[in-house]
């Protein structure tokens, strides 16, 4: 079965981003030390990650952050989603309006303008016809940035939720929880390494 996953890097006083981000410094001052579990030699972030990407069958994310990865300082061959770990999943953005160009026209893109819910229902679909494809059952991602996955979760649009927990406070930047109504979860795994804690919870509708 298809599930709905957010999946998102957090510090440790609740930023996705350092101070200032932008489209040339997407993490914004200091966020680079987020993802460091993602490019680690520990053989359980490498496990982390690629069990993460292997499940993707369509991966979400808002406009702001389609901005960032596909800018000029943004993915590669080297860098983009799931480099060296997996085969490229659908691309799904919700926006209010597509962009005139696309710079990584190798990804599978499709805008979708009409709100987060109809993007994760698009996706869905990618997901499913993907599992069908292959013969086995792929998610939906919620990569970001933080105000997607934030609307996601107010939305009730989201079964799992996956925080990488890394070590260090940034004191300012793009906060994952603005608000919203109070929300119990049900923690599933626990993994820790050297350079974050990877945290899974269910998230009940």
């Amino acid at each position: 079965m298809t599930r709905i996953i957010a999946d998102i890097s957090v510090s440790l006083d609740g930023f996705v981003t350092g101070p200032d981000p932008s489209p040339d410094n997407g993490l914004g001052t200091g966020g680079e030390a987020l993802h460091t579990w993602a490019f680690s030699d520990d053989p359980d972030d490498r496990r982390v990650l690629r069990e993460g990407t292997v499940r993707s069958g369509a991966v979400v994310l808002g406009r702001h952050l389609f901005d960032v990865v596909d800018g000029p300082k943004g993915w590669d061959d080297t860098s983009g989603y799931g480099a060296g770990e997996v085969g490229k999943p659908a691309f799904v953005v919700a926006t209010n309006s597509p962009p005139e160009s696309v710079r990584t026209t190798n990804l599978d893109w499709t805008f979708v303008t009409t709100g987060l819910p109809d993007a994760v229902t698009a996706a869905r679909e990618r997901a499913e016809a993907a599992s069908s494809d292959s013969g086995k059952d792929l998610d939906v991602i919620l990569m970001g940035g933080g105000a997607t996955i934030g609307s996601a979760l107010d939305a009730g649009l989201v079964d799992a939720l996956t925080l990488h927990l890394a070590p260090i406070v940034l004191g300012a930047g793009t906060p994952l929880f603005t608000g919203g109504a109070p929300r119990t979860l049900v923690q599933r795994s626990v993994i820790s390494t050297s350079t974050a804690t990877h945290l899974t919870y269910d998230v009940s509708r």
